[in-house]
């Protein structure tokens, strides 16, 4: 690599009502995706849910913490605000305020741009923590579901992120992990029906964008997150998989059986993408990846890079929350376009 070449870390920043009553007395019978929720026990006011793929005891929370907007975003698209205590945004995460739920962002505080940690949780009296395994929760950085459970701090995981959970892993589409996880939420705020609505709503748009997409081959894609001397990409587990495949697209790592993984530019180069996906997040912004693949050698004469064919993926579009469906849409859109 030229030593003229913008310079680029080798390595992601890897992310990021007041109660109903007292016990669900019924079963929750939650349609489509999954939910697994059972029965309150009865004089407890607790349901229990699976958290990957451990049954897990609940109560409502009252003072949710959200690590990265994913999170939040789901908590809010649930009407939740008021059960949440705070949010955290490291700094690969866009301003709150491009989110569809930027006023309810602004009803609650931000309580560090710093990675999740324990301290914090403990400092700031939280019952309730959403975050990712491996983005969020962290074995090295002592603070998992685990070490919560022993402090009485209740946790719950990104079901897309639990493909590699120690213990309990669960593996799921991407798509059918964002709706699993809407619903198994509103089972344990109790706000079931709203979760339905939401579930509800987001298929139908995925419906929508199935149904528009055109005959013939679908074109090789290839997700760029980041990296120089080697490219960090999406694999078939993170939602990225699913917008380019639901879009009409092909992702050329759809192959690999893995989350966020690196991989290197000789299998790029013999992909040949037509189209980039460019995740775009905070501190490393869409433009200079995108001068880095004009210039480099390895992968300035890819079809992509020719034909200037750069798709710009918000960072909350591309890790696991409502917004995925918005970065659906748009990429769909973007490939029916004539290229520039």
């Amino acid at each position: 690599m030229s030593p003229s070449l913008p310079s680029l870390p080798s390595l992601p920043v890897r992310r990021r009502l007041v109660a109903l009553g007292t016990a669900v007395t019924a079963t929750v019978a939650l349609a489509g995706c999954g939910a697994d929720v059972r029965s309150a026990s009865k004089g407890t006011g607790e349901v229990t849910v699976k958290r990957c793929g451990e049954p897990v005891p609940y109560t409502v929370p009252e003072r949710a913490v959200a690590y990265e907007g994913g999170s939040a975003d789901k908590l809010f698209s649930l009407g939740l605000t008021d059960h949440v205590l705070g949010y955290v945004m490291p700094p690969a995460n866009p301003p709150v305020s491009e989110s569809p739920w930027a006023a309810r962002y602004a009803e609650v505080p931000m309580l560090s741009d710093d990675l999740l940690n324990k301290e914090l949780i403990v400092s700031k009296k939280a019952d309730f923590v959403v975050a990712g395994w491996n983005s969020g929760f962290s074995d090295q950085r002592g603070i998992t579901p685990e070490i919560l459970d022993k402090l009485g701090v209740q946790s719950f995981m990104h079901t897309e992120s639990c493909y590699n959970y120690p213990g309990f892993p669960q593996k799921t589409a991407p798509f059918e992990g964002l709706y699993t996880d809407l619903e198994r939420l509103g089972a344990i705020f109790r706000v079931e029906d709203k979760a339905a609505e939401v579930v509800a709503g987001l298929k139908k748009r995925v419906a929508a964008v199935r149904a528009s997409v055109p005959p013939g081959e679908a074109p090789p894609v290839f997700l760029y997150d980041s990296g120089t001397d080697q490219p960090f990409t999406a694999g078939s587990q993170v939602p990225p998989n699913d917008i380019i495949e639901i879009a009409g697209g092909r992702n050329i790592f759809d192959g690999l059986d893995e989350r966020w993984t690196q991989v290197n530019w000789e299998a790029v180069t013999q992909a040949a993408p037509e189209v980039i996906i460019i995740l775009d997040y905070g501190d490393q912004p869409a433009q200079k990846k995108i001068d880095f693949l004009k210039k480099s050698p390895r992968t300035s004469t890819l079809p992509a890079v020719r034909n200037n064919r750069f798709f710009i993926l918000n960072y909350n579009e591309g890790i696991s929350g409502p917004r995925n469906i918005d970065g659906l849409e748009k990429f769909a859109a973007y490939l029916r376009s004539p290229a520039s």
